[in-house]
């Protein structure tokens, strides 16, 4: 097992009114840290769904955990071969290569913090999404950033028979 030594040396401090948003509702993204930020130990987002808004697809990553917090809602997250039900409160941590995609739950709302560790430049990856959603890149413009945001996806009987 290795251990992660994250290097930095100051508090990381995100104001609210500080943090950039990508998105518009039903879904929404706060930036809150990313991986250079905090030397590598973490990266973080605040995610808001509305009304059951989808909000990744299946997919795993190959060296980091991700982490999720349920601040306020019910959301579904895949982990896995299960769908779990998550509430305000609720914590799910999905290990390194492990499917997982999460959505709020039908005709709900999910306000989820997400921590992703080891860290992984992730902010980009959340832009390229953006540009996605708006029509200024194709989805599959996403097969070729993989690798560079430890991010693969995956199909999932599971995840689509929860989410149909």
């Amino acid at each position: 097992m290795s251990l992660i030594t994250p290097d930095f040396d100051r508090s990381v401090i995100v104001r609210d009114a500080d943090a950039e948003v990508v998105g518009r509702a039903p879904t929404t993204i706060r930036l809150l840290a990313d991986s250079s930020a905090t030397g590598g130990a973490l990266s973080t987002q605040r995610v808001t769904l509305t009304d059951g808004a989808d909000g990744a697809r299946p997919h795993h990553h190959g060296n980091s955990a991700e982490l999720f917090y349920l601040l306020d809602g019910t959301a579904q997250l895949l982990s896995g071969e299960q769908v779990v039900s998550a509430e305000r409160g609720d914590l799910v941590i999905v290990p390194p290569g492990v499917a997982h995609a999460f959505a709020a739950a039908p005709g709900e709302n999910a306000d989820i913090l997400i921590v992703i560790t080891p860290g992984v430049e992730r902010f980009e990856y959340f832009r390229h999404l953006e540009r996605i959603a708006y029509g200024k890149v194709p989805p599959e413009s996403l097969l070729e950033v993989q690798e560079l945001y430890d991010t693969y996806f995956r199909s999932s009987a599971a995840w689509d028979a929860a989410r149909h």
